[in-house]
């Protein structure tokens, strides 16, 4: 590679770095007004896609009740059913939930934050969180997260049914 090649490629690295700073402190200059904007478009939005994706599974595992979720613990949805097992004399219930929720808005933090909690026949699946800056925060991200999870449960729901 010829000094002149290195030269340019030097030049356009200085340039992107520009770019990338000036990004930076744009999102340093947000309002809170424009980061509670951005997260309650980025919450509705979400939160019709939980909804849609996980209103799905009680097509497919009869039983399961979808229930819409909003307020303080955050705005999604979640899908649950009871099973009673008896054996040998005895009786049980197995516990089986699926929970994805978009939290509140914090001063604090500043971030979009999708919470799951996954749940077969009484034995926790899965508990985690997934946030962004509300500044740097993607739509499609959180949306492949959402699948992710959902398919997630339903493949693990189906290979304990």
């Amino acid at each position: 590679m010829s000094f002149e090649d290195r030269l340019k490629q030097a030049i356009e690295r200085g340039q992107q770095l520009g770019v990338d700073r000036l990004k930076v402190e744009q999102a340093r200059t947000w309002s809170e007004e424009d980061c509670r904007r951005r997260h309650s478009q980025l919450r509705l939005s979400l939160s019709e896609y939980i909804e849609t994706c996980v209103k799905r599974l009680p097509d497919y595992f009869p039983g399961f009740r979808y229930e819409t979720m909003y307020g303080e613990l955050g705005w999604g949805g979640a899908c649950a059913r009871e099973d009673l097992r008896l054996s040998s004399g005895s009786r049980s219930n197995e516990y089986s939930r699926l929970e994805l929720t978009i939290r509140p808005y914090s001063n604090n933090l500043r971030v979009v934050e999708l919470a799951g909690k996954g749940t077969i026949r009484n034995k926790e699946l899965f508990s985690r969180s997934f946030f962004e800056p509300v500044q740097e925060a993607e739509e499609p991200k959180f949306k492949q997260l959402i699948d992710a999870w959902v398919l997630e449960y339903a493949e693990q729901y189906a290979a304990k049914g």
